[in-house]
Order: C-alpha cells, then structure tokens, then sequence
C-alpha cells in the first residue's frame, strides 16, 4: 500500500491535478487505487453547479495517474522521468461519479514493449463499473529545468 506522501514521490503531479489518494495493491503487473470524490473539487465549480458530475476525462486522468504510479515505481532515475498518454481506446462512461463516491481505479498491464505500456483500466464506484479504457503510455525523459 501506498499514502499520499508516496504517490506524490513517484508522480510529478500535484493539487488540483493529483486525482489519486492511496495505492491500495501493486503488482508487476496490476495496481489499485483509490480516489476519494469530494465536494470541494474545484472542477464542481463549474460541472455542474446544481448536478455536480465528476468529468469523464478526469476519471480517466485518475486511471492513467494509477498506471503511471505502475510505470515508475520500479523505475530507476524515475524523478527524470515522465508517462505520457499515447492513446485512449474503448472508452466508455458507464455511471455519473458524484461528490462522496470513492473511485477504485484497477489498471491491469495488457504488453509492454520498450518504454511504451497498454494497460487496460476500469474505474468502480462500489461494484458497478463507473468508466473503462484501454490505455496506452509512453516513458520519457523530463525535459530539464533552467536553474
């Protein structure tokens, strides 16, 4: 298992951005998280203020943030790299995410060749299947910084 304080050592992203709190189970090959749907996200300012919907593309953000928790972890010199999506197929939303529903978000690797990874992803609320797609990531050097 994994808390917050390392996720955020693996993963560059950060609040508001940072959409997974806890890795529950990780594999070689799997991984679990959990992202807890809070009221106060800033994205239900304005989607939508009176029937607030957690949107499509950030549980499918959250996915491809526990893949690439999965990606790096393993990793050496991960702190000079970054996943990057190649691309999303199959995508489909199966139920409305909504303040106080946690996300399982379960990503399984389906081939890894060289710094390219396909995992196929399914984010649940309880046991219903919220959103699925087949993701595909690339491994890549983070451009450095200017001091």
């Amino acid at each position: 298992m994994l808390n917050i304080d390392q996720i955020r050592e693996i993963l560059p992203h950060r609040y508001p951005m940072l959409l997974v709190d806890r890795i529950l189970e990780i594999s070689d090959e799997r991984v679990v998280g959990i992202k807890n749907v809070t009221a106060n996200e800033p994205f239900f300012q304005g989607h939508f203020p009176d029937y607030p919907i957690m949107p499509g593309v950030l549980i499918v953000e959250a996915m491809a943030q526990c893949g690439g928790v999965l990606a790096l972890r393993g990793m050496p010199d991960r702190e000079n790299k970054v996943v990057l999506f190649a691309a999303i197929d199959n995508c489909r939303f199966r139920l409305p995410v909504v303040p106080g529903d946690q996300l399982r978000l379960v990503l399984d690797i389906l081939r890894k060749r060289g710094g390219v990874i396909k995992m196929q992803g399914r984010a649940y609320v309880g046991d219903r299947i919220a959103a699925q797609a087949v993701l595909m990531c690339s491994v890549a050097a983070r451009p450095a910084t200017e001091a």
